[in-house]
């Protein structure tokens, strides 16, 4: 009895492996596998991302690092004494303390010449460069241009990287982009980005505007550092962003290459930028404005620029260019707005020719204009926008009241004595006037292309303008002319 009673754990040991290796076999066979896995990444992408980091290891090199200094001076005042009372009274002490800032540049000759932005070196006493290989430098101003915001500096050094130049005329929007600099003194950092746009003008950070548009991000820092294309050329200097936080906000401006170039190669010669001049004062062309000049609706859609005035004995009037031409291209390429223009000529060679085309009275021209150095006082683009005394009543001059000008008038306008015209002395908020943007002390000096010497005359224009009929205003305005289109 005893004997059979062994049997028993052993038949139950037995089924106990025999029903555990079943289970194990039948789990692997059944359950899914959720061990960890190398991802089949496409060859093009990594491609890809060899090819930025190659961009980058190839240009970072040539990217440096730009401290400066800033002694600020200010004489001490009497309450800032009685605060120094442990201390012996100063003689009105001038107190001095450094202001420091970074920023970034780019070295564009083996021999040690760096362009970056002009308000990054902008007064400095002291400007430290440091270098990829953490070899530091001081450097000098060699020229700076406020108008563009680019300024060259140079470090005495052999031998140096350089990025090779890039066609900015060539981008195109969509285009990957890599922005290098130094944010917030993080060194030699990289980010990536597209052109949003190019062309980028009146965003009010210089005079002279062309700006790339990107959405690669650029922080305080960026400052002159580079924006390069997938090939590792430089194609704009790093000079700004939009933000209301001061930090990346996904819109960075950057200045062009082929405009960087022209100036650091003048200023290396000579020290200083000289730009072009045709004497001529321009305006942007609206649709109520081409309406008036006779050019066609897809004038204003494609480009063009309207001439509000002609400096006398000027380039552009020895070639036959007339108030109120419509240039549409000026050396094969199209006049986009007013800012596109003045930068062409600009950037023209002085003693060249160049090629106009433009409309007048609806009809196309060819014109061929000489290049001249641009007087300093002289300016190519004017703002996009007991008397006898009138006040109209009706149309397009509804809310606008005129009078004579008189000696008295003309010396506070600024004008010359012998100045003709009527002077506006009320503009009511939301009059045609108002919404053109005619303001207070602009001078009336035609009207639909007829003189205006007096209230008589303009009396008599107005007189002939249908009450739904739009008219066209010649201003001065403090020696700027344009034209204006009123709407009824």
């Amino acid at each position: 009895m005893q004997k059979r009673l062994y049997w028993i754990p052993a038949i139950l040991l037995v089924g106990f492996l025999i029903g555990g290796l079943t289970f194990y076999f039948l789990s692997k066979s059944i359950a899914p596998e959720y061990t960890l896995f190398t991802p089949r990444i496409p060859k093009q992408i990594e491609e890809t991302s060899r090819a930025f980091s190659e961009i980058a290891k190839s240009v970072s090199p040539a990217v440096v690092n730009i401290s400066t200094t800033k002694v600020l001076k200010r004489r001490e005042t009497p309450f800032d004494e009685f605060f120094n009372f442990l201390q012996p009274p100063p003689d009105r002490e001038t107190r001095r303390w450094k202001e420091r800032s970074l920023g970034s540049g780019v070295i564009v000759s083996p021999d040690g010449y760096i362009v970056t932005n002009n308000h990054v070196v902008e007064q400095a006493d002291e400007i430290r460069v440091t270098l990829y290989d953490k070899k530091s430098f001081g450097a000098r101003v060699v020229g700076s241009d406020p108008k563009t915001d680019i300024a060259i500096i140079k470090i005495d050094a052999k031998g140096l990287p350089v990025i090779p130049w890039g066609d900015s005329d060539r981008l195109q929007v969509g285009e990957f982009v890599l922005a290098i600099g130094n944010p917030f003194g993080l060194n030699h950092t990289i980010t990536m980005g597209i052109i949003s746009a190019v062309g980028r003008a009146d965003v009010g950070i210089a005079d002279y505007e062309d700006f790339i548009q990107t959405d690669a991000a650029i922080n305080p820092g960026n400052s002159g550092g580079p924006l390069v294309n997938i090939r590792g050329e430089l194609i704009g200097i790093n000079t700004a962003i939009f933000s209301k936080t001061g930090g990346y906000q996904g819109i960075g401006f950057a200045a062009p290459s082929n405009m960087v170039q022209l100036i650091i190669e003048q200023l290396r010669k000579e020290g200083r930028v000289t730009r072009g001049w045709i004497g001529v004062t321009i305006q942007e062309l609206t649709p109520e404005l081409a309406h008036e000049f006779g050019a066609d609706a897809s004038a204003n859609i494609f480009g063009g620029v309207l001439v509000s005035d002609v400096a006398k004995d000027g380039p552009a009037h020895r070639a036959g260019i007339k108030r109120g031409d419509i240039i549409l291209e000026f050396g094969g390429k199209k006049a986009r707005d007013a800012a596109t223009l003045r930068n062409m000529v600009a950037q023209s060679k002085i003693g060249s020719h160049v090629e106009l085309k433009l409309i007048r009275q609806k009809k196309k021209m060819i014109l061929r204009v000489s290049i001249a150095k641009l007087p300093s006082e002289k300016t190519e683009v004017i703002p996009s926008s007991t008397n006898n005394s009138i006040d109209t009543t009706e149309s397009a001059f509804s809310g606008l009241t005129a009078m004579d000008i008189n000696p008295s008038v003309a010396r506070q306008l600024g004008l010359e004595p012998d100045e003709k015209g009527v002077v506006v002395v009320k503009i009511e908020i939301g009059s045609p006037a108002d919404d053109a943007g005619i303001r207070k002390g602009d001078v009336i000096q035609e009207i639909d292309r007829y003189k205006i010497t007096d209230v008589n005359d303009f009396n008599k224009a107005i007189s002939g303008i249908m009450p739904h009929n739009s008219a066209l205003l010649f201003i001065n305005r403090g020696g700027k002319k344009f034209y204006a289109a009123l709407k009824p």
